[in-house]
């Protein structure tokens, strides 16, 4: 019975070096996003952390109300990137401790 205990506590401290590994690798993945025609670049790590916002010059003197819609898509198209990105490393590390699942 402890053997079974002591094989179940192996399988989960290394499915959390996984994940701890998994979790780095996306803190220092960054994405650029571009919306707008490119006049709106959002930096976005893989976790959905926000590094930088660059707007174009020709955006900052128009309607206010127009750039608050813009960069709403932007940061939802960055999201939705970052959050892809999350989802295969997952998928990589799911499939490969549980082969046939993914």
């Amino acid at each position: 019975m402890f053997g079974k205990v002591g094989d179940m506590m192996s399988k989960l401290k290394e499915a959390k070096r996984i994940a701890d590994e998994i979790k780095l690798k996306l803190d220092n993945t960054l994405l650029t996003i571009e919306a707008a025609g490119g006049d709106i670049k959002i930096e976005i790590t893989g976790t959905r952390k926000i590094k930088n916002i660059l707007i174009a010059p020709a955006l900052q003197h128009g309607d206010t109300k127009q750039l608050e819609e813009l960069l709403q898509k932007a940061m939802n198209l960055a999201i939705e990137k970052a959050d892809k990105v999350s989802e295969e490393e997952m998928k990589k590390v799911a499939g490969g401790m549980m082969p046939g699942l993914f």
